[in-house]
């Protein structure tokens, strides 16, 4: 018998579904508690799935909303409906699935995928079968209905569907989706192209076994009229790239000179999808071989694809010079990431590497999120990788047309294009930088806004060449005008001119400092300037000035003008505000850079990071014990903290000690040390490292407790946090002395198996090799045993770390382990020269300590074996030994 409604019932529910159609929020908030009321009646489901599917009377909101509401109980309680219901609703779903209206058949679909993914596709054994048995129908609105929800279903289950869990159904869909592909009605080939195309990237055995039938089919359709047709064609053939290029290589002429074709649709999404092809084909080993032709054809397109299209300019206000005043919505700013503490030793030859920042975005923002222009941007960034100087001869002609045109967007696209292909061919654009930067920096008073700020990015990208030349060339003018940017009327002038600023400044370092005073003026006065989200960015600039410029920083005059606002928003922003996080980051660069110039700041601020750290770790815990009345902490919120303590110890050395004495940070140090997130362990060992330099009194009463569990995160699968309590563990060495000795156990195995790990990172490498040694410095009874077992790769990973405090006690740890162990290190003592070797200019006593042991080896092997032995080493490492050491 089937199920029929009360008609009073009916009424109730129809009233619902009207009401919650009303903007007003208290309306809103009794359809809420009214809903919640009614689904305490199990059989409430079955009206709302008669209004869907029968009620043919109401409109078609009115009963998709029904169907919508139906889903979420679907998704919140479908393991408590009665079977009955359960099984009407299933069967009421496959009876209307062609519905006349598509919006009713679009809602069926989203019902049935969301009770396929709840687990049900294997209790549904009928669904699939009856599904693709529906698509064999005369009736179009039935053909479409069932493809819109199989689309939908291969969306949300590809994996399982080409398990065995169901007995492969793949197996049967894929032909039968393929025989789609020549449909009358697009709407239903575009449906049987986006099915299959589900399941390329997992490499469904299914689909490999029908791959050439699909791409035949592919090529078929590559001149369809239907613009959702070709974007899913190109789609396809992007994703064939990655998983079976080899299918595509005998036909990649004719796939590149569709590609061409596509990337200038006149449908945008279409010319998207297809520009992604030049984006994956970048990272393909025969991108060279089989591009260089098309070059002459692509970069043309490319680059007429980085012109913001009208509708980008609507979106981005671009006709709103003016902004500064109007306050940031909220949902513009971005969520962002703070990059924890990770201890690392300094190189020879450094120089700041901007390599591995993400931001280098072009700076359209997430209005117009990812887009043609963005897209074509990036593959020209990516294809100038690949072809470097090959790529000038096709750009430099057009570059000169863009550059002086009189309208602004080509212009402006000209200024991206130049930006794109900094990184790829800088090499081959250096001879035309002299004229360029100047331009450039003309640009970026140019009238229009987009103008400006793009100029303030592509600048960026040059700024290692800059900051290369005499300071008066290039560095002063770009310097001067990005900071007049910075105070620019419009805010993403601002933010553009901030990052900029950013990159220069990590690029210039102490070239920067005759500036600091007109540098300091400017970013304080943007304090005052700013809205919500450029704040963000205004302390990343500061921030990173101070790690740039160092203790050039710690001037009265600069702190005065410093200081005052970063201590007035500290002041201004509450506990739970995550505003604080950046103001918290850029402290603790400022703290570590003006060392004592920070004492009279530091009071306030190291109590509130011990009250963070303190009110995160309380709610965690109330959080364990019950869940279900508390929240969950952002842990952030300790993690920033910890390092901005981390920031206090280290610039104010041995000042930090009476603030340490006044508070319970030991205690919490123990806590944060266990906790289950490897971020708070990592910022906590780098804090326990940095307190054991500056104030170990307070340290050594927690030793005993601590060094259990620094051994038990010697762990390499989290390379951070196994890095920081290695160096912590090193440090702690150099305090505690012989006193070591019932740890080294504790520690010493785990150590030697990461210095033998291959693969390992090299800052790990460094950091583990320091410590070994500084344990067998303080301890080297206990160490030296295991010299041959580490020997090795200890000297092969310090050859090119810096002559410092830390590199000098490693190298007398391991001289005297040398001296208890000669043995050790007889197989691999070419390493330990070449190690020796290393030195520009160790202490006397240090050097001595090499003399010996070098000489002592000679003595031991005498003079014959020594000339055959040092016959194996290069010239130059021959020359410095002889020369320094006289062997």
């Amino acid at each position: 018998m089937d199920w029929q409604p009360d008609e009073q019932g009916l009424q109730q529910v129809l009233q619902l579904l009207k009401d919650s159609q009303s903007p007003n929020t208290a309306t809103q908030r009794i359809v809420q508690d009214k809903l919640k009321q009614l689904n305490q009646f199990p059989d409430f489901n079955n009206y709302l799935i008669f209004v869907l599917t029968r009620l043919k009377s109401e409109d078609e909101p009115t009963r998709s909303l029904s169907g919508l509401i139906l889903k979420n109980n679907v998704k919140a309680h479908y393991q408590s409906f009665p079977p009955p219901v359960a099984d009407f609703i299933k069967q009421e779903c496959l009876n209307n699935i062609g519905d006349a209206s598509s919006l009713i058949r679009a809602t069926i679909g989203i019902l049935i995928t969301t009770i396929a993914s709840k687990g049900e596709l294997q209790m549904w054994p009928e669904l699939l079968p009856q599904l693709c048995n529906l698509l064999n129908s005369e009736d179009y609105n039935t053909c479409e209905g069932a493809f819109g929800a199989l689309q939908k279903i291969c969306e949300d289950s590809s994996e399982l569907l080409d398990s065995d869990a169901l007995n492969r159904p793949l197996n049967i869909m894929i032909p039968k989706f393929l025989q789609f592909f020549k449909h009358c009605s697009p709407k239903i080939r575009s449906h049987a192209i986006a099915c299959v195309n589900q399941f390329i990237m997992d490499r469904a055995q299914a689909l490999m076994d029908n791959i050439d039938t699909f791409i035949e089919h592919l090529f078929a359709l590559a001149v369809d009229d239907d613009p959702e047709v070709r974007k899913n064609v190109c789609r396809a053939l992007v994703m064939l790239l990655e998983v079976r290029i080899d299918r595509l290589i005998p036909h990649m002429h004719s796939i590149i000179q569709y590609m061409l074709q596509r990337t200038q649709d006149h449908d945008e999404n279409v010319a998207l999808e297809a520009c992604e092809f030049w984006l994956t084909l970048a990272e393909q080993p025969i991108c060279k071989e089989v591009l260089a032709s098309h070059l002459l054809q692509l970069i043309p397109i490319l680059v007429n694809g980085m012109k913001y299209s009208e509708i980008d300019i609507i979106l981005l206000k671009g006709d709103v010079e003016e902004d500064e005043a109007v306050p940031d919505s909220e949902q513009d700013i971005k969520p962002r990431f703070h990059k924890s503490r990770t201890v690392t030793l300094p190189h020879e030859a450094e120089r700041p590497d901007g390599s591995e920042d993400a931001e280098d975005d072009d700076d359209d923002d997430a209005l117009s999120d990812w887009n043609l222009r963005k897209c074509s941007a990036a593959a020209l960034d990516v294809l100038a990788n690949v072809f470097r100087e090959e790529l000038l001869p096709h750009l430099l002609p057009l570059l000169k047309g863009l550059l002086f045109h009189p309208e602004w967007v080509v212009k402006e696209s000209g200024i991206l294009v130049l930006g794109a292909i900094a990184e790829g061919c800088m090499q081959g654009m250096v001879p035309y930088l002299p004229e360029l930067i100047p331009h450039l920096i003309q640009c970026l008073s140019d009238k229009k806004a987009l103008v400006r700020s793009i100029a303030c990015w592509t600048l960026s990208r040059y700024a290692h060449w800059v900051v290369s030349q005499p300071p008066d060339m290039h560095l002063k003018p770009l310097m001067t005008e990005l900071l007049k940017r910075i105070l620019d009327g419009n805010k993403r002038v601002q933010e553009a001119a901030c990052s900029a600023f950013a990159t220069l400044e990590e690029e210039a370092c102490t070239e920067l400092v005759p500036y600091l005073s007109y540098i300091l003026d400017t970013l304080v006065f943007a304090f005052g300037k700013y809205q919500h989200k450029n704040l963000l960015i205004l302390y990343d600039a500061i921030g990173t000035l101070a790690d740039s410029v160092g203790h050039h920083l710690n001037q009265p005059e600069y702190i005065q003008k410093l200081m005052p606002p970063l201590i007035q928003k500290w002041n201004e922003l509450k506990d739970e505000d995550k505003d604080l996080f950046p103001l918290l980051e850029c402290l603790s660069s400022v703290a570590t850079a003006l060392q004592s110039g920070f004492l009279p700041y530091c009071e306030p601020v190291y109590q509130r990071c011990v009250t963070l750290v303190q009110k995160t770790l309380a709610q965690a815990m109330m959080y364990t014990q019950h869940p279900e009345q508390y929240e969950a902490p952002d842990k952030d919120f300790m993690i920033v903290a910890l390092d901005l303590l981390s920031g206090l110890a280290e610039g104010l050395g041995g000042h930090v000690e009476q603030l340490v004495a006044r508070s319970n940070i030991m205690t919490l140090l123990f806590q944060c040390m266990q906790d289950s997130m490897p971020e708070v362990r990592q910022s906590s060992f780098a804090l326990l490292g940095d307190l054991t330099k500056a104030c170990f009194i307070h340290v050594k009463p927690c030793i005993a407790e601590f060094m259990p569990i620094l051994g038990t995160n010697l762990n390499p699968e989290f390379i951070s946090v196994c890095n920081n309590a290695t160096w912590a563990i090193g440090e702690i060495c150099m305090q505690m002395g012989a006193e070591m000795q019932p740890y080294v156990q504790m520690v010493l195995n785990n150590l030697v198996e990461i210095i033998n790990r291959p693969n390992t990172p090299k800052t790990l490498l460094e950091n583990t090799a320091i410590t070994i040694g500084r344990l067998g410095y303080v301890c080297p009874q206990e160490v030296a045993p295991m010299l041959q077992q580490f020997i090795r790769p200890w000297c092969t990973s310090l050859r090119n770390i810096r002559d410092n405090e830390e590199k000098d006690s490693a190298f007398r740890g391991i001289c005297m382990m040398i001296g208890v162990n000669p043995g050790g290190v007889v197989q691999d003592f070419i390493f330990f020269c070449d190690a020796v070797a290393s030195w520009v200019s160790p202490k006397d006593d240090l050097r001595d300590m090499f003399y010996k042991i070098l000489h002592g080896f000679k003595d031991q092997v005498g003079e014959e074996n020594w000339q055959q032995f040092s016959e194996q080493f290069p010239p130059l490492l021959k020359e410095r030994l002889a020369a320094f050491y006289g062997v």
